[in-house]
């Protein structure tokens, strides 16, 4: 469907979350042809990438880069900027706001959701990294999704398996394959990762490891052959 793009000003926000926007369409004529009625608005974060962010990123891409060609090198480091930049945009972003980005100036949303993205294909991909992930990611709920999602440890990378959270154990003596586990809260930890939380409590454990349990929706309890 072929659409006009319209570049607004937001001039006022009620206390109700409505917007007031001053927009010009380019064409009065075409816009009384065409009877327009509806329009999608994009919100556009006007805070600038961090260097907190920029230096996360390019740590994240040199340790993709010497996975890849063996060895870190400022030209390796950059191939695997604009690839991953092209692949983030073609799966992560909608035809509306799909278009290249800059590390120097890009968006606090855009270089959030590269992050997020980075994170998750070192996952997907088993790249070992020096440092921990969690600590680089942005939002951590989504760092935990992605190691459920590819069963590693959020702690440590290795295999993962199913830690079910405080609140949402299911019991002994219940049998596993006929309770529902939709909603349920869950970590994914290797053997040692499991035992330490069972051993140190769950609550100092995920401050240790600043993390947070996610819950299990139907992607995951698919992943995880477990009853809705």
């Amino acid at each position: 469907m072929v659409q006009e793009h319209v570049a607004g000003l937001i001039t006022d926000i009620d206390a109700d979350g409505t917007l007031t926007i001053n927009a010009c369409v380019p064409s009065i004529d075409r816009a009384l042809l065409r009877q327009y009625r509806e329009c999608t608005i994009i919100l556009q974060d006007e805070r600038r990438i961090t260097s907190r962010q920029r230096a996360a990123i390019y740590a994240l891409l040199g340790e993709v880069d010497e996975y890849v060609n063996g060895i870190r090198t400022d030209a390796g480091r950059e191939e695997q900027k604009q690839l991953l930049k092209m692949e983030f945009m073609l799966k992560r972003m909608t035809d509306a706001e799909r278009r290249m980005f800059s590390l120097s100036d890009c968006s606090v949303t855009t270089a959030r959701a590269f992050i997020d993205f980075l994170i998750e294909f070192i996952i997907a991909n088993d790249i070992p990294v020096r440092f921990s992930l969690a600590e680089k990611a942005e939002d951590i709920g989504q760092y935990v999704y992605a190691c459920l999602v590819h069963k590693k440890c959020a702690v440590c990378g290795r295999h993962a398996d199913l830690h079910h959270a405080e609140g949402s154990h299911v019991g002994s003596g219940f049998n596993r394959n006929e309770v529902h586990h939709l909603g349920r809260e869950a970590l994914p930890l290797c053997r040692a990762h499991h035992e330490e939380v069972h051993r140190t409590g769950e609550a100092e454990f995920l401050e240790k490891y600043h993390l947070e349990p996610v819950k299990l929706d139907e992607r995951l309890c698919k992943i995880y052959k477990l009853k809705k």
